[in-house]
C-alpha cells in the first residue's frame, strides 16, 4: 500500500467511526484548556480532571492566576507530575499574558511558545482545539501511532513526525486528526500491548504486516 492510499484509508476510517473526537481534558474556556494542557505534560488527562476543578474555583481567571502566590499553587496540584515547576509556570504563563498580551491568551504558535511552560505541542493543541488551526499536535501516542501505522517515515523527532503528517492530511482535518491518533493510541494502539485483534485499520498498518511476517 503506498503513502497516500495509506493515509486515505486511515482517514476515511477514522472520519466514518470517529466523527466527533476532542481532547479527554474537561474545560470551559481558552484559560483552562491553557492550564489544563501544561499541567497535563508528562501526566494523565484524568489525573488533571481531578485536580483542576479546584485550581479553577481558587483562580478563576487569568488576573487571578497572575496574582498567585506559589505556595497555594503548589499545594493545588502537588498531586500531578512534576508540581514545582508547574506552578511557577502556570503563574509566569498568566503574568506575560496579562501583562504582554492584555490579557488575551494568544492566538498564534508563535505567540504562545513564548510564555512559560508552553512549547510547541502545548501551542498547537491550544491553537487547533479552540481555532481549528490546521496545527498538529505530537505527543508520544501521535508519534508512536503514526510511525507504527506507516503514516511517518524514519521520524526521529515530534517536529519531523508533524512535518510529515501535516503534509500528507488535509488542512481541514489536521485540528481533528490529532484526536484521532491519540485515542486509536490511548485505546487500541497502546504502548505495550497494541489491541491489534480489535484493531479495523490493521490491514493498512506497517507494524501489523510486520507481526504477522515475525510470527
Amino acid at each position: 500500500m503506498k503513502k497516500n492510499e495509506r493515509y486515505q484509508f486511515v482517514l476515511e476510517y477514522f472520519e466514518k467511526q470517529m466523527p466527533v473526537a476532542e481532547t479527554e481534558l474537561n474545560f470551559e474556556n481558552t484559560y483552562q484548556l491553557l492550564v489544563a494542557v501544561i499541567l497535563s505534560a508528562q501526566c494523565t488527562d484524568k489525573r488533571i480532571n481531578l485536580v483542576t476543578p479546584s485550581l479553577f474555583r481558587r483562580f478563576p481567571d487569568l488576573k487571578e492566576l497572575s496574582h498567585a502566590d506559589f505556595d497555594t499553587v503548589f499545594d493545588l496540584i502537588r498531586s500531578i507530575s512534576y508540581p514545582n515547576n508547574k506552578a511557577k509556570h502556570l503563574i509566569g504563563m498568566a503574568q506575560m499574558v496579562m501583562q504582554d498580551f492584555n490579557g488575551v491568551v494568544p492566538m498564534t504558535v508563535e505567540d504562545l511558545i513564548k510564555l512559560p511552560g508552553v512549547g510547541r505541542k502545548t501551542a498547537n493543541v491550544i491553537t487547533s482545539v479552540i481555532d481549528h488551526q490546521p496545527n498538529m499536535a505530537v505527543d508520544t501516542h501521535v508519534f508512536r501511532v503514526s510511525a507504527r501505522i506507516g503514516l511517518t517515515s524514519n521520524a526521529k523527532t515530534p517536529l519531523s513526525a508533524e512535518k510529515q503528517l501535516i503534509k500528507h492530511i488535509p488542512k481541514s482535518k489536521i485540528h481533528i486528526a490529532h484526536h484521532w491518533l491519540i485515542l486509536h493510541g490511548r485505546y487500541i494502539c497502546t504502548a505495550r500491548n497494541p489491541k491489534c485483534n480489535q484493531c479495523e485499520i490493521s490491514s493498512a498498518c506497517n507494524f501489523f504486516k510486520k507481526l504477522k511476517i515475525d510470527v
